[in-house]
C-alpha cells in the first residue's frame, strides 16, 4: 500500500500524522538481506504496530518480535511461508489480509 494512501485512510479514521499518529517508513530498496536489520530497528522504536506489504518483510518482523502486532498486506501464502498457523486461527501476533485464494474451479463428469 502506498504511504500516501495509508495516510489518507488513517486521516479518514481521525488519525493525523504529527498530531496523534507517527508513521516511520523503512524500505530495503529491493534488498531482502536488509530486512532483518530494518525490522530490528523498528522494534527498538517500540511502535504500537508494524505494517508490512511483503512476505519477506513479514518474516523479518516475525523474527524481530513476538509481542508487537504485525499487520500483513499482499502476502500470498501466509500459512505456507510459516507466518501463521492457519487462516482460521493464525495465532501469534500477526494479522492482516492475503491474496491467497482457494481454487474455485469446478469439475464435471459425464
Amino acid at each position: 500500500m502506498a504511504p500516501d494512501l495509508l495516510r489518507k485512510d488513517f486521516r479518514d479514521l481521525g488519525y493525523v500524522e504529527g498530531q496523534n499518529l507517527v508513521i516511520d517508513l523503512r524500505s530495503a530498496e529491493g534488498s531482502a538481506a536488509q530486512l532483518p536489520a530494518l525490522a530490528a530497528d523498528l522494534v527498538e522504536l517500540k511502535p504500537d504496530v508494524i505494517v508490512t506489504s511483503t512476505t519477506d518483510g513479514a518474516l523479518a518482523a516475525k523474527q524481530a518480535t513476538r509481542t508487537i502486532p504485525i499487520v500483513i498486506m499482499q502476502v500470498s501464502d501466509p500459512v505456507g511461508s510459516g507466518l501463521i498457523a492457519s487462516l482460521a486461527h493464525p495465532g501469534g501476533n500477526i494479522t492482516g489480509v492475503t491474496d491467497y485464494g482457494v481454487d474455485l474451479t469446478g469439475s464435471t463428469s459425464s
